[in-house]
Order: structure tokens, then C-alpha cells, then sequence
């Protein structure tokens, strides 16, 4: 999955191959909600008739030396995901902890029962680590949809957005029409970029570009779309919707968008 989401973009995938990491991450959300699906049914059985723990020995051991083996592996590859914001690495991670989980409660609970003799804490901590890896298969899956569905991006990166907006605002350009989604490591956004009517097409191109530039700095791995339109005509303010009607454009005397593009300019001055 990892080598299909770096191919460039082509001639039939204009926007990249990014977005097949969600196939892996499905792919992994579900086979551990399987693995819990495992634990249970072999969990429920010794709840409702327990029965003395075997003879585990070195097999525990070896169990428990790779578990923390995973672990490291599983603590490295999350925060490489998370820098590289490949949900593929993630979700490997969280495949490995799912491991990680089991094997630390099969570990905890030999030791409960040979504390307490309570043969019945083994196939509840059991039960309890599965309710954990269910957990983390569905918030897997649930992360995955959202990228299938191009969720927007996070707070954080919209705020950068709005950071880079304002300081344009104090020129007199304004911005509506924001669109964006995020496609595994690469993010999209689109805008339309309001610019005095006066303008010349080759200066409001050269902002668009500037203001494109510092979008790409301030967010890595970022295309960027942008729409430019005169401030003083109505109909740029009544096209933000995503099905427009570009000739359904209102006069100057009836438009509230107008009448809003007034008090945008007024508050300017």
C-alpha cells in the first residue's frame, strides 16, 4: 500500500495514489476486530466452565520477550505514522499492539490465578483485553471512512488556513468558498480569492500563486486550488455553494451578498 500511495499522480489518478492507504488500514481494522473476535470465543467457554491454567513455562516467557519486542516496534512505527501521517504505519502499530494487549493479558491473568486461585479472573481478563482490541479495530475503521469520505482537515491545520487568510485580509483580499480533505499524507484546498476588481489578471494571478506559496510552507504535502473573482461583482459571492447555478446571479440592488460584501469592504477601510 505504501508503494501504490507514492506513485506520482497520472493520467487516470490526477490527484495522486494517496488515498489507497485506506485500503490497508480497512484491511487491518478488520482482521483485528477478528483477532478479538478470536479471544472471545475462546474466552467465554472457560468463563462458564473454568478450568486450571496449563503448564506454560518457557512458552510464556517467550511470549512475553516478544511482546515487548512488538511493543517497541508497534511505539516507533505509531509516531512514524503520525509525523509521515501514513494511516498504513498506524495501522500497523495498532495491529501490533492488539498482540501486545493479548499477550499482556494472558500474562496478568496466569499471574492473578496463581495469586488468588481464582480460576475465573483468567477468562475475564481475557474478555477485557478483547473489549480494548475491539476498540481499537473500529477506531481504525471509523478513521479509514472518514478518509474514503474526504473528511475535512483537522482544527489545527484549518486554523493555519485561517492564520494565513488574515494576514492577506489586511490588504483588502478576501475568502470564501473554503473547501479541503485530507487523502492519507496529502492535503487539498480549495478557496476563491477576492481581489478589487481593478486588478489586472496578471496581479491577481501573482497573488493567487503567493498566497498558494505560503499555504505549501505553512502545511507540507498540500495542493492547493484557488478561484480568483472581483470583489465588486455580486455573482462572486453567490457562487460558494458546491452545485451552483452560475446563472442564477442576483442584482446589486436585491443581493444580501452584496449588501455583505458592502459592510466586508466598509469594515476594510
Amino acid at each position: 500500500a505504501l508503494t501504490l500511495a507514492a506513485r506520482p499522480a497520472d493520467e487516470d489518478h490526477a490527484y495522486g495514489h494517496t488515498k489507497s492507504e485506506y485500503f490497508s488500514s480497512g484491511v487491518e481494522g478488520a482482521l483485528i476486530l477478528v483477532a478479538a473476535l478470536v479471544i472471545i470465543v475462546e474466552a467465554i467457554p472457560r468463563l462458564l466452565h473454568p478450568q486450571a491454567i496449563e503448564q506454560v513455562g518457557l512458552g510464556l516467557a517467550f511470549s512475553v520477550a516478544g511482546a515487548v519486542i512488538n511493543g517497541v516496534l508497534a511505539w516507533f512505527m505509531l509516531r512514524a505514522g503520525k509525523r509521515l501521517r501514513s494511516i498504513t504505519l498506524e495501522a500497523d502499530a495498532h495491529h501490533l499492539y492488539a498482540d501486545v494487549f493479548t499477550t499482556a493479558g494472558v500474562l496478568v491473568g496466569v499471574l492473578l490465578v496463581a495469586l488468588t486461585g481464582w480460576l475465573i479472573l483468567d477468562p475475564i481478563i481475557a474478555l477485557l483485553v478483547a473489549l480494548n482490541v475491539i476498540w481499537t479495530g473500529i477506531r481504525l475503521l471509523r478513521q479509514t471512512g472518514l478518509g474514503l469520505l474526504d473528511t475535512t482537515l483537522s482544527k489545527e491545520d484549518v486554523k493555519h488556513i485561517e492564520t494565513v487568510f488574515e494576514s492577506y485580509r489586511a490588504q483588502g483580499i478576501l475568502f470564501h468558498a473554503l473547501r479541503t480533505r485530507q487523502a492519507a499524507s496529502r492535503r487539498f484546498i480549495s478557496f476563491h480569492v477576492l481581489v478589487p476588481g481593478t486588478w489586472t489578471v496578471f496581479k491577481g494571478h501573482a497573488m493567487c500563486e503567493e498566497i498558494e506559496l505560503t499555504l505549501r510552507n505553512a502545511l507540507p504535502e498540500t495542493t492547493v486550488f484557488t478561484h480568483l473573482e472581483p470583489r465588486e461583482d455580486p455573482a462572486s459571492f453567490a457562487d460558494q455553494g458546491l452545485d451552483r447555478d452560475p446563472l442564477a446571479t442576483p442584482s446589486i440592488e436585491t443581493s444580501s451578498a452584496f449588501q455583505g460584501r458592502k459592510t466586508n469592504e466598509e469594515s476594510l477601510r
